[in-house]
């Protein structure tokens, strides 16, 4: 999808064709599209496909007068009733002496819309690098919002597991595991990004544009904070519950163990008076009674035993 944007004014306004002091957004762009922009920007080929690859690292890249700046954006993963939030690749790519940005995305991402949600009331298209660093607010912002999802979603399955301890409910705490894991390596590299920029070696920052580049560093490391307070908690929880299911298996094993020598005792006796020889009380007209009484109270006292040491 391709979309051009540029203030005129207050106020936002979508363009057909490409002007000088635009925005153009890519968001999974098909061939053709990335052909246009190829062609009527003169950009370089490597910084439109860079951001397309999924695994792409956090960095920023300046060849040419352009400056490509790749960040890491949260995005959930539906799988059934089960989320996994990853990140993929933003790249910004400014062009200075066309005084164009374009924005790459291999998926559409709500980061993108809100920025352009709160574009006119901000005038952020109004400097192509406060834009730019109104973009990391945003995704600060958008990790800050995902962080509170994910602990909502961690005290609810630590409810559901209370209730019945099932492998669904592990398998659902796992992903946000791995989702953390992956908020916790991208924000980390986002921040070396935001500090790169801030050294002012690759734009030239004014005043107001550092407060907005504080502002972002400041949610960023925040959400490094609770990304981290988070995974350390749900790590913790999962030990707690391996130790629980571990502990629970060595109760019933014990329990089992106990119900079988209780059990062995009175087939023990039953085996011994299904000899085919002479055997005691085997004339007595209560002998069933006296092996039966006698298994019986085997049992009993093996049960009492069990009881006292708190095998059951």
């Amino acid at each position: 999808m391709l979309q051009i944007y540029k203030q005129k004014k207050a106020k936002i306004e979508s363009l057909e064709n490409i002007e000088k002091g635009c925005w153009i957004n890519l968001c999974n762009p098909t061939e053709e599209e990335l052909n246009r922009i190829l062609t009527e920007t003169q950009v370089l080929p490597e910084f439109l496909r860079y951001p397309l690859d999924m695994e792409e690292t956090s960095r920023v890249e300046i060849d040419e007068r352009q400056l490509l700046i790749i960040v890491k954006i949260p995005y959930p993963q539906h799988m059934g009733d089960v989320v996994r939030y990853e990140t993929m690749p933003l790249g910004i790519i400014l062009l200075e002496d066309k005084d164009i940005v374009i924005t790459v995305c291999p998926v559409k991402s709500a980061v993108l819309d809100k920025v352009v949600e709160t574009a006119s009331k901000q005038r952020v298209l109004s400097s192509h690098i406060r834009f730019i660093f109104n973009i990391f607010l945003r995704v600060a912002g958008e990790y800050l919002r995902y962080l509170r999802l994910i602990d909502r979603l961690m005290d609810e399955y630590e409810e559901e597991l209370h209730r019945s301890m099932r492998n669904k409910e592990l398998i659902k705490l796992l992903n946000l595991e791995k989702s953390l894991v992956y908020f916790n390596t991208s924000l980390k590299a986002n921040d070396m990004v935001m500090a790169r920029l801030g050294s002012g070696r690759h734009l030239a920052i004014t005043e107001d544009d550092e407060d907005i580049l504080e502002d972002a560093q400041i949610e960023n490391q925040q959400a490094i904070e609770m990304a981290k307070i988070y995974s350390d908690i749900l790590a913790g929880m999962m030990d707690a519950y391996a130790s629980v299911i571990s502990n629970n298996l060595n109760i019933v094993m014990k329990f089992l163990t106990a119900v079988t020598i209780v059990l062995m005792l009175p087939n023990l006796v039953a085996s011994i008076y299904g000899m085919n020889i002479e055997l005691p009380f085997q004339h007595n007209p209560h002998a069933f009674f006296i092996t039966m009484g006698l298994s019986f109270l085997m049992s009993a006292f093996v049960v009492y035993i069990f009881i006292k040491k708190k095998m059951f």
